[in-house]
């Protein structure tokens, strides 16, 4: 057998090796590729349950919180209060505190503003409900402006599960 033979020979064996190689080293590629792509397919998925289950628990507490509000205003003008009526009431506020502190790790800045209206509103009555509670309202501070107060707040919870559910991808944008 000739040099030649043999170096065409080497070559066509070489070239053999070398494209099943390079073959199984783009499979290889292309099945990490795919991985990635399934793992950020997960992640997204998982991201937008992890918002949905916050958005629904945060919307749930703080409906909880403005009944528990205008609960707990209604028994302040009737005389009423027990120390049942004020464990509600921190109850409720506690829940809503931890949500609402979730949401702030979670909810993207649009959502965050809404949530944000909202838990200021909910702090703002619930001081003077405690101030009333007392008997020791700020000055000009009223039972009916701490009812008012109350009634705005389903306004606000109406924008910002608008606002949530437009974030879901649930409702069209504006």
């Amino acid at each position: 057998m000739d040099l030649s033979a043999v170096i065409i020979a080497v070559a066509g064996v070489a070239g053999t090796l070398g494209g099943s190689l390079l073959t199984q080293r783009a499979a290889e590629r292309a099945r990490r590729r795919e991985l990635e792509l399934v793992r950020d397919h997960e992640d997204v998925r998982e991201y937008l349950l992890l918002r949905r289950t916050c958005y629904a628990e945060l919307n749930r507490d703080a409906r909880q919180f403005t009944t528990a509000l205008n609960r707990h205003l209604h028994l302040l003008r009737e005389g009423g209060v027990e120390e049942a009526d004020k464990h509600a009431l921190e109850e409720a506020k506690r829940a809503h505190r931890d949500r609402y502190s979730a949401a702030q790790m979670i909810a993207p800045d649009d959502v965050l503003a809404r949530a944000s209206t909202v838990n200021q509103a909910l702090n703002k009555v619930y001081g003077q409900v405690k101030r009333m509670e007392r008997g020791e309202p700020e000055p000009g501070e009223t039972m009916a402006d701490a009812f008012h107060a109350q009634a705005e707040i389903w306004d606000m919870l109406r924008a910002m599960r608008t606002m949530m559910r437009r974030d879901l991808g649930v409702s069209a944008p504006e």
